[in-house]
C-alpha cells in the first residue's frame, strides 16, 4: 500500500516536471494542558512547476521540518491547471474566502508580478510572469493563498469560451482589432453631418 502510494506520487512529479517549493508561513501554536504549554507548528507551503500548475497545502505536527513536509505533500495532492495567455492570466477575477479577497488583473509584458507576501508565491510557482493584484480585507496570510487560489480556479480558457460563443480565440481575448466593415460604417457617419461655418 505505501509503496503504491510512493510510486504515485512519482508518477505525479513526472507528469508537472520539477515541481518548487515555498514556504509562505510558518506559525507557532500553544496548546495549555495541566502541565503548562504544549508548542506545534504549522506550515503554509506552496508548491508548482512554474509552467501552470500550482497547489497549495497546510501542514501541522510538532516540529517545522515536519510540518513543512506535510505542507508540501498536501499542496502536491492539491494541484491544478492555471489557463494563461502568455505570461499573464486571461481576464480578471476576484477570488474570495473568508474575510479575503484577492483582485488579479491580466498585465502587458514586462510588468511583473506586482503583488505580495503568499499571494506572489502563488502567482510566481504558477508561471505567471506579469499581472497586477490587490489585496482586499483580511490581511491573513491563509486566507490571502485561499482567496487567490480561488481567484485562479475561477479563470476560465479562453479555447473553451470561443467554442461556447462561436468566436475566435483573438477576438474572445480582445487582441482582434475592429473589422473593416465596421470602421467603414463609422466614417461616413462623420462625414454626414453638416459643418457650420
Amino acid at each position: 500500500m505505501a509503496r503504491e502510494q510512493r510510486n504515485r506520487g512519482r508518477d505525479r512529479d513526472s507528469q508537472y516536471g520539477e515541481l518548487q517549493e515555498r514556504v509562505v508561513e510558518i506559525n507557532r501554536v500553544a496548546k495549555v494542558v495541566k502541565g503548562g504549554r504544549r508548542f506545534s507548528f504549522t506550515a503554509l507551503v506552496v508548491v508548482g512547476d512554474e509552467r501552470s500548475h500550482v497547489g497549495v497545502g497546510y501542514g501541522k505536527a510538532n516540529e517545522v521540518p515536519v510540518a513543512i513536509q506535510k505542507g508540501v505533500e498536501k499542496a502536491r495532492r492539491n494541484l491544478f491547471k492555471v489557463p494563461m495567455h502568455g505570461n499573464t492570466i486571461t481576464h480578471e477575477v476576484t477570488g474570495v474566502h473568508g474575510a479575503a479577497r484577492v483582485f488579479l488583473k491580466p498585465a502587458s509584458e514586462g510588468t511583473g508580478v506586482i503583488a505580495g507576501g503568499g499571494v506572489r508565491a502563488v502567482l510566481e510557482l504558477a508561471g505567471i510572469r506579469d499581472v497586477l493584484s490587490k489585496s482586499l480585507g483580511s490581511q491573513n496570510p491563509i486566507n490571502l493563498v485561499k482567496a487567490t487560489v480561488a481567484g485562479l480556479q475561477g479563470l476560465r480558457d479562453p479555447k473553451e469560451v470561443a467554442e461556447l460563443r462561436g468566436l475566435t480565440i483573438a477576438e474572445v481575448l480582445g487582441l482582434e482589432p475592429k473589422g473593416e466593415e465596421e470602421q467603414a460604417e463609422e466614417t461616413p457617419a462623420a462625414e454626414a453631418e453638416p459643418v457650420e461655418a
